[in-house]
This record gives structure tokens, sequence and C-alpha cells, in this order.
């Protein structure tokens, strides 16, 4: 098979090491990619938000099945492209990936589908907005409706706090359009975990859970980022929870869907909370996430490309996925002033291999400078992964190589999957 996978992330980095291995792959490619999926597929300069360009590309040069990573592309209408040109995707369309791109939207759905969720209301003006964060005493969560970049969500502990994101949504729009109307919802508290499900527009197929580490310092301090680490598996998560995920939110969600008239195929990402009260959706993603994916991908022991084109033709009655037993962690090496204004353009010493078995680099903010080195090119630069027997042991190895990369201002928490996010240190 020719398969085209579209991102240049870390995610996309993951999802290529692993396609490659399929003995289904015989040639991939990857828009635009990177450094690191340069050295496994062929890159394609193809920008993932032009999406006719890309379905273009790919119904002239005969790609059989293209596994679509942001979901800026996909809320564009890259799916749908590709599918009116007979090309099986891995993706939702445009419509069925409003559950991410529309957080209002998302919201509505799982009231229809009964699946429970923070409490909530969608304001497109600034004083109902104020008058429900006022009656929750400002403890509130704050979330631009659109996409914005992973930076439309402010956790809110006063009043001020509160009015302040809402008047650099509504008011400033710091967001642009995106922010043109905002979900303001209860704050919950709880440990948070990542359930990503292979969807055929039908049936679910659960892949391992994970947890994320999306604060910056250790011991889950300072500003969000779009996430420095994440492991597999979780201590909170068992066969059962995840029975119950399914049956409570991720089929459910997939049979509104169906019902709506736009079925969802590809990966359904749900943000869980497991609150003193039970179980919460936070939100949903229409595609894998970035950095979970990553050490997911490393427990998987067999082909995922069956999986993948499974989901894309809306049948994966006969898949199965198999998974490693061992644990995986994941930690992201960032560049200097990460979260805000980065440095760009230092060069990057170890991240290329050899590695030791069972450790992978994955890589984000990367180019080739002019001499031919790897320098960084963004916020997030690498995911250093590893499998160990157990957590700790997987942490251990990851970190032995995170020791030997180099690069100027990098910075990285040295707590990733040795603690879950809300743990004490």
């Amino acid at each position: 098979m020719r398969i085209l996978v579209v991102g240049g992330g870390g995610r996309e980095h993951a999802l290529v090491w692993k396609i490659a291995q399929s003995p289904l792959a015989g040639k991939v490619f990857c828009a635009p990619g990177n450094p690191g999926t340069a050295r496994l597929a062929e890159n394609v300069a193809i920008p993932g938000d032009d999406v006719d360009g890309l379905a273009r590309w790919a119904a002239q040069n005969g790609i059989d099945l293209v596994v679509v990573g942001p979901e800026t592309p996909l809320v564009l209408g890259l799916a749908d492209r590709l599918t009116a040109a007979g090309i099986p995707v891995f993706g939702p369309s445009a419509a069925a990936a409003q559950l991410e791109g529309s957080k209002a939207f998302a919201k509505e759905v799982m009231r229809v589908a009964s699946i429970p969720t923070a409490d909530h209301g969608a304001f497109d003006a600034l004083g109902p907005a104020l008058a429900r964060a006022r009656a929750a005493g400002g403890r509130v969560v704050v979330k631009a409706d659109g996409l914005a970049a992973g930076k439309g969500v402010v956790v809110c502990g006063t009043l001020p706090e509160a009015e302040e994101a809402l008047r650099a949504i509504l008011v400033d729009r710091v967001h642009g359009a995106a922010g043109s109307r905002v979900v303001v919802e209860e704050r919950l508290e709880g440990p948070e975990v990542s359930v990503i499900a292979l969807v055929d527009g039908e049936r679910v197929l659960v892949l391992p859970p994970a947890q994320d580490h999306k604060r910056i310092f250790d011991g889950d301090r300072g500003p969000n980022t779009g996430g420095m680490g994440a492991f597999t598996p979780t201590p909170t998560v068992d066969a059962a929870f995840l029975d119950d995920v399914r049956d409570r939110v991720l089929l459910p969600t997939v049979r509104e869907m169906a019902r709506r008239g736009t079925p969802f195929r590809g990966a359904l990402y749900a943000g869980l909370m497991l609150t003193r009260d039970g179980l919460r959706v936070l939100e949903f993603n229409a595609r894998f996430g970035d950095p979970e994916t990553q050490p997911i991908v490393m427990r998987l022991a067999g082909d995922l490309v069956p999986a993948l084109l499974g989901a894309a033709r809306g049948d994966l009655s006969s898949v199965r996925v198999e998974v490693d037993p061992r644990a995986a962690v994941g930690v992201v090496m960032a560049a200097e002033g990460y979260p805000g204004r980065v440095t760009i353009g230092d060069a990057i010493e170890g991240a290329e291999g050899p590695f030791p078995p069972g450790v992978q680099i994955f890589q984000a903010g990367t180019r080739r400078g002019a001499d031919g080195r790897l320098v960084t090119s963004g916020g997030r630069v690498l995911t250093v992964c590893a499998l160990g027997t157990d957590r700790a042991d997987a942490a251990a190895r990851a970190y032995e190589t995170v020791e030997q990369v180099r690069f100027r201002g990098a910075q990285y928490r040295r707590d990733i999957g040795r603690t879950s996010p809300g743990e004490a240190e």
C-alpha cells in the first residue's frame, strides 16, 4: 500500500514509525513531515492546512490510505475531499470533526446522548458569560468554542481570573474567530485520563489509556502547555473502567453522530476526569492525542495498518490490536521560552540514535540547518519514549536517553511517569 500521513509533529513521527513496520506498507509518505519522518518515509512539502493540495496530490500519486494527524485539516474538510476522490481516509468528515472544532457542539452531543460532563453554558456575549462565572464564585473553566491551537482553555479559581479570561476571548479576541463564543463550565477536580478509540462509524476499538502532564514545571506547576509528557498504562484505570468508558461515553457518542447523519470514522479521543462524583468528560478530540500517541504506539505490538484501514473503510469487525504488557513513558523536550515565545535554530545533538532497545525519540519542532545539522524549529522539540517492565522502569530508561540529548535552553520535566498528574511530588 501507498500510505500518506498528514502532519509534521511528534504524533505523526510516531505514526509513521509504526506504519512503516507494517508488511502492508509498500511506500510511506508524510506531509509536510519533519527530519525524523524523513528517515522512514518520503516527506511531501504540502502543509497540513492545504486540504485541496493534499487531496490533489493523493489522487495524483495513487495513495491507498491517508492517515490524518492534526485537527485543523479535519475541520477544514480534508477527509471529505479524499472521500469524494475515492481515497480511504482515517479521520472524520468536517461535520463529525466538529466534536473537536466546537466545544459547544460537543457539549450538545453529550447532552443529547446523556454523557456525563461538567455543568456548563455557551455564550457569545460578555454579560451572560460573566453572570455564569459569578454564580459559580469564579471557579470555572473558560473555553474558546473553536480551535485555538491548544491555548483556548483557561482554568480559573477566582472571579477576576474568570473575567480576565472572558474579556480576552470575547472582547479582545485573542483567539480570533475561535473566540466568538465561549463555553463556561464548572471546575472539576480529580485525575485526568485520556482514552483514544479507533472508530469505524459504528464500532469502537479502545487503545491503551494514557495520562499526560500539561503544566510546564514539575509537580504540575506553571502554565498549561500542549503536553510535556505522557505515560501508559495508568494507575487509575482498569479493564472495568475502560468498559464503562466504552459503554457510557464512546459508543453513545458514535451512535449520536450516526443518528445525525455524520458518522464518525477515525480516532475519537475522550479527555476524562475521575471526580468524586464519578467519571466526567472534559473534552473530545477528533484525532490522536499528542503527546499521548507517542507512548501508546510504543505499546502496540502488532500491525496497526489493518486497524487504520478498517476504520477508514467502515469495518473494524474483524480487527484486533495487540498490546505489549509493558509500560511506556514519553518525555517532551521543549525549546527555551516554551510555552511562550521560543528560540529556534539551536543545534540538537544525540536525537537521531542509535537508541537502546525499547527506546525511540520522535521529532516535532525540528528541521535541517543550512549545514545539514538537526536544529530546533518549534516549542515542543522532541518526545523521548521508552518501554519498561513498569512505569518507574520506563521512566528511568526514558530519562537516561533525555540526558544524552543536547540543545541550548532545553527544558523538560523530571517527573513524567514518576508521579501521576494531580499527585504530589
